[in-house]
């Protein structure tokens, strides 16, 4: 930090792992283990016993889906279908940037490249507090454009029964089985397969501290979207910002949980200022105010810096999930900027868009990660390979020699062999370590 930096206001809580760390990966194991060795079985246990639910069935059938949607009202579905043609049509615009190609890089010499989509995809979609409806939006739109052939989508029961509005999203967002199930046994179910839950080959959605302990566990058996961490919003203000919409969009991430950091730097004291007592007089009369105003309290940061340029290397040390630019011209942002999950650029533009409607994913990197991962994206539910395959006899003779050398400064004899095999069947070398006749054998 600039040493012509002020700090305005600190965090009371140092930044931390989450509390009982320990102790929720305990439990986390535990439940894997038993549905590891006891599947269905154990799959209902603790479902009976954490959310007292245990179904004939936690898939839901066709009947069960329509049921459902019949209870949704009509502006509701409407709404989830405007927002998932806009996750959609963000998608399928990042699917179209992603091309198979083939070079021919020596003469008869041909490398290439494919996006294959993985087969089978697990989308957990949270419920609880704060359903996320949006997740199903996220996780199950975006794995269908990448042409996952299987999604399997999985929500907590609410109140004892499936929730209307998540299995809504799930249907409408494409999902080809839909299970009310939630917690560590829903994601054990779908990572490691039971009898009557096929397994999948990677897992995408947010959860509590539980279920991201969960996927961290199976990862390496499956893959991952992102690990999770608390919700995150920084703000880049300058004295053009309005303070009262900087407190609003602060508090609008904070309510997400008691340890979601929310930070302003700003080149404007009086923006400062006036944000925090803004914050203060907002506050009461938000209904998860309690919440928020812990997460402010101890997470809450006002930095105050000499200009942007401080300002935007301060916000790239952060390396924030979500990142707010008010100011004057917010695309400098672009240029200056490069450690971030996603940029929301100007005052007609706000982080709760990106959570909820406009289309691009809000699946994305917290606790620093955004140093070296973006978010969740089509890209990360496609394997990009590569294959080649040598056409001139001439080229593959040439490249076994070097192959031959290159092997042999390493000391792998076995290598080299496999080279000189070319090189003398495709070539005129003789092989020195045998005298098997090539063509006659």
């Amino acid at each position: 930090m600039s040493t012509s930096s002020m700090i305005v206001k600190k965090p009371v809580v140092a930044a931390a792992p989450r509390a009982g760390r320990q102790e929720v990966a305990d439990t986390v194991a535990e439940i894997i283990a038993d549905v590891r060795a006891n599947g269905d079985v154990a799959v209902r246990r603790w479902s009976e016993k954490f959310d007292s639910w245990s179904p004939d069935s936690y898939r839901l059938g066709p009947d069960e889906i329509a049921a459902v949607l019949a209870s949704v009202p009509e502006t509701v579905l409407d709404d989830l279908r405007f927002v998932q043609r806009q996750v959609r049509g963000f998608a399928q615009a990042q699917r179209d940037s992603l091309t198979d190609f083939e070079v021919e890089t020596l003469p008869g010499v041909y490398l290439g490249q494919r996006n294959i989509p993985i087969s089978a995809v697990g989308a957990y979609v949270p419920g609880g507090r704060y359903p996320l409806t949006a997740s199903a939006h996220m996780t199950v739109v975006t794995a269908k454009v990448a042409g996952v052939e299987r999604v399997a989508a999985t929500t907590p029961p609410d109140r004892g029964g499936p929730p209307p509005i998540s299995v809504a999203a799930m249907h409408l967002a494409g999902a080809d089985e839909i299970y009310v199930l939630g917690g560590v046994q829903a994601v054990a179910a779908l990572a490691l397969g039971t009898e009557t839950v096929a397994a999948v080959e990677m897992l995408a959605g947010p959860g509590n501290a539980y279920v991201a302990e969960a996927k961290r566990q199976l990862f390496g058996e499956v893959g991952i979207d992102l690990f999770a961490g608390p919700t995150e919003v920084l703000i880049v203000a300058d004295d053009t910002a309005d303070p009262f919409t900087v407190a609003t969009d602060l508090l609008s991430q904070a309510e997400h949980g008691p340890d979601s950091p929310a930070v302003l730097i700003t080149t404007s004291a009086e923006v400062a200022r006036r944000t925090i007592e803004h914050v203060e007089e907002l506050l009461p009369g938000l209904p998860t105010g309690e919440v928020a105003g812990r997460a402010w309290r101890d997470h809450g940061e006002v930095v105050v810096v000499p200009d942007l340029t401080a300002a935007y290397e301060l916000a790239d040390g952060y390396a924030s999930e979500h990142v707010q630019i008010l100011t004057d011209r917010p695309r400098l942002a672009l240029d200056r900027m490069r450690n971030y999950g996603a940029l929301f650029l100007g005052d007609k533009t706000c982080v709760a868009y990106g959570d909820k409607v406009i289309g691009t994913n809000h699946v994305l990197p917290t606790l620093g990660a955004a140093r070296y991962t973006g978010g969740l994206w089509v890209g990360k539910y496609l394997k990009t390979v590569t294959y080649q395959e040598i056409q001139d006899a001439r080229s593959s003779a040439e490249l076994g020699e070097i192959c031959g050398r290159a092997s042999r400064l390493e000391n792998f004899e076995g290598h080299a062999r496999s080279g000189d095999v070319r090189t003398a069947r495709f070539g005129t070398a003789r092989l020195g370590w045998t005298d098997h006749p090539f063509g006659r054998a």
